[in-house]
């Protein structure tokens, strides 16, 4: 089946059996390197989500070319967690194939999805304090720290609805470009994988949690210590009913319609 698609890529079978493989050792790893592994991928996020920000900030560009523009940087955060190796719990949202062969026991899932996220969110945040203590946001002229607040703001006010469903469309690309990142040999193959999809979500205006870990806490951080005090606040509350929509839309998107399905398609057992 492999000679169909190429032989310098992984069949889509292929890739199946290696995310099931790689499932089962992502739930297997010990507590203290899968915390560590978990931070990273927080800031690596992070900074893909800097790097957007900086685009949205650039009041010359239109509504496309920050769009798409600022989905191309915002690759920058899965690549690192891809190539350099990472715990990012919206791509470990494919655990649900494992689960589901009968690898992995529901326990384990469930302490990786836990561990993962939590770690996730002290990576982001604390990119947060460091982007705020470096002076970052103070650049054109202040616009990025505006741009920033607006930014958080409107995910605040974003309906639990439109953030559930704006949360799993997002996880349908990500894990998408996890799978197909898969099916590469090289670093090469991973970039090309990876950079549609995720500039398809953030051009798209789709919620991803692990970013928002991000530009909500440096929001926050603008506002109580920063020059932008007046605004309206992004408040610990906001930012709680932003992330569990939005978290729990991730898991659906992720889980079940890329996870699950795949495993339907080429993991089932007939009978």
């Amino acid at each position: 089946m492999s000679e169909l698609y190429g032989s310098d890529a992984y069949a889509p079978s292929e890739i199946a059996q290696r995310i099931e493989s790689v499932g089962v050792s992502k739930a297997r790893l010990p507590t203290l390197p899968l915390l560590m592994l978990g931070v990273l991928a927080g800031a690596f996020i992070g900074l893909g989500a800097m790097l957007f920000v900086l685009v949205k900030s650039d009041a010359t560009l239109g509504f496309a070319a920050t769009a798409i523009g600022g989905g191309l940087v915002f690759s920058l955060g899965l690549l690192l967690v891809v190539v350099a190796g990472a715990e990012l719990f919206t791509g470990n949202n494919l655990l649900a194939m494992a689960w589901a062969d009968g690898r992995i026991s529901s326990a384990e899932v469930l302490r990786n999805w836990v561990l993962v996220c939590v770690a996730n969110f002290v990576g982001a945040a604390g990119l947060a304090v460091l982007v705020f203590a470096s002076g970052h946001t103070d650049m054109n002229g202040g616009a990025i720290g505006q741009q920033v607040v607006k930014i958080a703001l409107a995910k605040q006010d974003l309906s639990p609805v439109q953030a559930f469903f704006r949360g799993v469309l997002c996880n349908v690309l990500v894990c998408m470009a996890v799978w197909m990142a898969m099916a590469g040999r090289s670093v090469v193959d991973k970039a090309v994988a990876v950079v549609p999809p995720i500039t398809a979500f953030v051009a798209a205006g789709f919620e991803h949690s692990i970013a928002n870990m991000y530009l909500m806490p440096l929001a926050m951080l603008l506002q109580h210590f920063g020059p932008l005090g007046a605004t309206p606040p992004v408040t610990w509350s906001g930012m709680l009913g932003n992330l569990l929509p939005v978290i729990a839309g991730n898991l659906v998107g992720g889980s079940v319609l890329v996870g699950l399905a795949y495993h339907v398609i080429y993991r089932r057992k007939p009978g």
